[in-house]
């Protein structure tokens, strides 16, 4: 990583924030500091830095009004943001805003630093997208479904087929274990009860470390949901394969054509 690069802590537990900086500091970053987020506005645009590593609770302005006031008209951050946040924060985190990573608390110092290399790498230039074909391993594949029957038969499908299932009963444990254990792909059903799949899929083909993950949001033909608004988001966006299945075998088949 170069030796300019720039990180920007905002944090209001002062021990934790100093100990971060530290270990930046030694990796040859130029590290700044704020307590909160009132702290962090008056001092990110001079500074401009590559990443920002943000709290979400902290006193005067928390991460959340911090985050809104970095926006630009599209909405998205001027600035690569990496979220710090509770286990219980990932649902709404992931329904409000678009960031490029996030970390649990309490996590390995390690684990952040490799992530906010990985954002920062990504950042800097294009990531390739070149298609991959299968590896020598067992395909990793997680599966977002809620529906435990469905669950149970899905998983035996592809069990059976020789991969490896990572399982998710909900959205929010999908998340965390697809940032835990990259997948090679991604089953995610669109009408999950705590978080929609496709807001899932969004979400994490913007962040560094699953934007990679080929996803394929999927739904049964008894489902009632606007066909034709999910495939010309698929078209648009181009980070997700839509399908209606009338059978579960058929998912099996359509994730052996992302490959």
């Amino acid at each position: 990583m170069d030796a300019n690069k720039k990180i920007m802590i905002i944090d209001d537990e002062a021990d934790l924030t100093q100990m971060i900086g530290f270990q930046f500091k030694s990796k040859g970053f130029e590290v700044q500091t704020a307590g909160d987020g009132v702290e962090g506005l008056s001092k990110v645009h001079e500074f401009l830095p590559d990443l920002i590593i943000l709290d979400m609770n902290m006193p005067r302005m928390g991460g959340i009004e911090f985050y809104s006031k970095i926006c630009g008209l599209n909405g998205r951050p001027m600035f690569p943001v990496l979220v710090l946040t509770a286990r219980a924060n990932v649902q709404g985190l992931f329904k409000d805003l678009e960031i490029d990573g996030f970390m649990t608390k309490p996590f390995e110092i390690d684990q952040l630093i490799a992530q906010a290399e990985l954002i920062i790498k990504n950042r800097s230039k294009a990531s390739s997208k070149a298609s991959k074909g299968l590896p020598e391993r067992p395909c990793r594949i997680c599966i977002v479904e809620n529906n435990q029957k469905i669950f149970d038969q899905v998983s035996g499908i592809f069990l059976n087929a020789d991969y490896t299932v990572i399982p998710a009963k909900s959205g929010a444990a999908g998340i965390e274990k697809m940032m835990e254990e990259v997948p090679d792909a991604a089953l995610v059903q669109l009408g999950l009860e705590d978080i929609a799949g496709d807001i899932i899929i969004y979400r994490l083909s913007q962040m560094a470390k699953t934007m990679d993950v080929k996803f394929l949001l999927y739904t049964s033909r008894d489902f009632t949901h606007d066909r034709q608004v999910m495939e010309r988001i698929s078209i648009k966006t181009g980070v997700f394969t839509f399908v209606e299945y009338t059978v579960l075998e058929d998912l099996l088949v359509r994730v052996k054509q992302l490959f």
